[in-house]
């Protein structure tokens, strides 16, 4: 019995003890709960706390903004205009020069040191008890309208300024006096006249950001909504202008630069791209530095002059931008070359690095159609279509390009048979070949130098397909190089040789798409003859190894004891030609190596006056 009331005993601690702990369970439970309820609501109103306090930044702000924006228009209204109209009363100037400046800014002062301003200053005052502000801009937005006036008017207003400025030295004198003054912090009439324009964009930005840190349900989300509506239209309006203002500071900053050259500050004038650039001789392949001012509707071919102040640059040629051509181009000396092709003048040019030549190329033919010709040297340069001629500057094509006259066929030397070139065409020329003149378009219609068949097309005498000498064209005229070159498998320079004690002859070579057989030999890319000709049907091909006599980009054609030895440039170069010589030998067509525009290829083969 003892026993028994001793186990009860144990047993009835133990469920006490078991009811203590879950007791105490429940009460750490409960003391969680209530915990992160409290954790909860702390950070439901701490958020609160934070967007009410970012709200009361955002009103603040717009309160000291405005203040310092009435105090600016204060001094246009009340200092600029006031004493500018006090003088135009003794007859200084006229009256109505001070009215066209200022077009309707003393309205605008009235507004705003009257009505907005102080709203602001009353509601920032009772933030507390009304903390919103989108009431007071609902009610006053409506006459921000008042802005689309001085707007519209601005861009006379700053042409009055700078005309008067320069005319009447009392004028100057008066603005000079007041832009002296500590008031100005230094800055022209001009920098506190954009003010106006350049606060409504301010209003829509602040309110903007006040409606992102509004609650969806607050009372004044609606009221806010209602004023940003009517604050965008009119920062459309001055966001506008606040581009015409950038773009005629440039324009007047290009002016100074060239001159006072006419036309440039013209509020139709865009400038679209500048910068510095290397232009290529048209005899030669000598470079100048040269400077382009690109602009919506004119190219400015500019020379640097060596000044720190003042003029920098004087206008060469002015290129319209109507019926421009940029044409890329490759050349063997120079890269990152492009042509710039105009009614007044062809250009070739060379950019600093191939992205710039992209940059250019780009923002050209953003205006009119681009042709490119990447991996194909020369052909460009013949791109230019009879009716064309007299009416558009040709690109001249170089002395070096041409070993002999395009329209005789008779090779050039220094003292008999110089060098001459057709202004209407651009073609290399002997004195015979050139001994016309005729009247072009795009040199104001003055008389220039011209070819035979140039006279014969521009002047529409006589029928320019007639033979000069009347003599039947032999095989290696027939197919001069603009034909074969357009329409070739494979064209490029090599070093020529037949003999090895000779050293070797730099030649154009091609190997024609209609005479895939044979390959032809050039004195230059430009010449209308070739020199000789190689029939590859039997021949061997012999790529030579590495020797002392002979470089790793050697490769020789044999046939009995025919030998023609070639270097290419380059190791690709030399497999490039040994891959369609190959085919060529055996009678089998090759594949075309040079990407070429088939309607480019015929373009050219029109555009040669003679039709060779």
């Amino acid at each position: 019995e003892s026993s028994s009331r001793s186990d009860r005993a144990l047993q009835d601690h133990e469920d006490d003890t078991q009811e203590n702990v879950l007791n105490e369970e429940t009460q750490n439970m409960e003391k969680d709960e209530d915990k992160q309820v409290r954790q909860e609501i702390t950070g439901c109103f701490q958020q609160e706390q934070i967007k009410e306090l970012k709200l009361y930044k955002i009103a603040s702000e717009l309160l000291q903004t405005e203040r310092a924006y009435v105090t600016r228009l204060h001094l246009l209204d009340q200092v600029f205009c006031a004493r500018l109209t006090e003088e135009a009363g003794k007859g200084m100037f006229p009256v109505e020069v001070v009215k066209g400046i200022f077009s309707n800014v003393g309205s605008i002062y009235t507004f705003h040191s009257q009505f907005l301003l102080p709203d602001l200053e009353t509601r920032m005052s009772q933030w507390a008890s009304t903390p919103r502000i989108g009431d007071i801009l609902a009610q006053l937005a409506p006459f921000l309208r008042m802005y689309a006036e001085y707007v519209k008017n601005f861009d006379s207003a700053m042409d009055l300024l700078k005309q008067w400025t320069e005319r009447s030295v009392q004028f100057n004198t008066i603005i000079q006096d007041i832009q002296s003054q500590e008031v100005c912090g230094n800055l022209t009439l001009q920098h506190h006249m954009l003010e106006p324009v350049q606060r409504v964009p301010r209003y829509e930005m602040l309110l903007k950001d006040y409606l992102k840190k509004l609650p969806e349900d607050d009372p004044d989300r609606s009221q806010a909504k209602k004023s940003l509506n009517i604050i965008s239209m009119a920062a459309t309006h001055s966001n506008m202008a606040i581009r015409k203002m950038e773009n005629l500071k440039k324009l007047m900053e290009i002016y100074e630069m060239l001159g006072g050259e006419e036309d440039i500050v013209n509020p139709s004038n865009e400038l679209i791209k500048e910068g510095q650039i290397l232009k290529l001789a048209a005899r030669n392949t000598s470079s100048m530095e040269r400077y382009l001012f690109l602009f919506n509707n004119m190219l400015l071919y500019c020379v640097p002059k060596f000044s720190l102040v003042g003029q920098r640059f004087t206008v060469r040629t002015r290129v319209g931008v109507e019926g421009m051509k940029v044409l890329e181009t490759s050349n063997e000396d120079y890269p990152h070359t492009f042509q710039v092709s105009g009614k007044e003048r062809t250009l070739e040019l060379q950019a600093s690095s191939e992205q710039d030549k992209e940059d250019w190329i780009k923002v050209s033919v953003s205006f009119r159609g681009n042709l490119h010709l990447r991996h194909f040297p020369y052909l460009c340069s013949c791109v230019f279509q009879k009716e064309e001629l007299g009416k558009r500057a040709p690109r001249w094509i170089r002395d070096n390009e041409v070993t002999m006259c395009m329209k005789c066929k008779e090779p050039f030397n220094p003292l008999t048979r110089r060098r001459h070139h057709c202004r209407a065409c651009g073609y290399v020329v002997c004195y015979k070949c050139s001994d016309y003149k005729a009247s072009l378009r795009y040199d104001g219609n003055k008389l220039n130098k011209v070819c035979k068949d140039c006279y014969f097309i521009v002047t529409g005498r006589a029928d320019a397909e007639e033979p000069v000498s009347g003599k039947k064209r032999g095989i290696l005229e027939v197919l001069g190089v603009f034909s074969v070159s357009g329409n070739s498998f494979l064209c490029g320079f090599l070093q020529y040789s037949t003999d090895r004690t000779k050293p070797c002859q730099r030649v154009w070579c091609v190997i024609p798409q209609h005479d895939a057989l044979v390959l032809y030999l050039y004195g230059a890319p430009q010449d209308v003859k070739a020199q000789c000709t190689i029939p590859l049907l039997g021949y061997q091909v012999e790529d030579v190894q590495r020797s002392v006599d002979h470089p790793p980009t050697s490769f020789r054609l044999c046939q009995s004891k025919s030998v023609h030895c070639f270097i290419a440039d380059t190791e690709e170069v030399k497999l490039r030609w040994l891959k369609v010589i190959h085919k060529a030998v055996i009678g089998e067509m090759p594949e075309c190596q040079t990407p070429v525009d088939d309607d480019l290829a015929n373009s050219c083969h029109d555009g040669v006056p003679d039709g060779t």
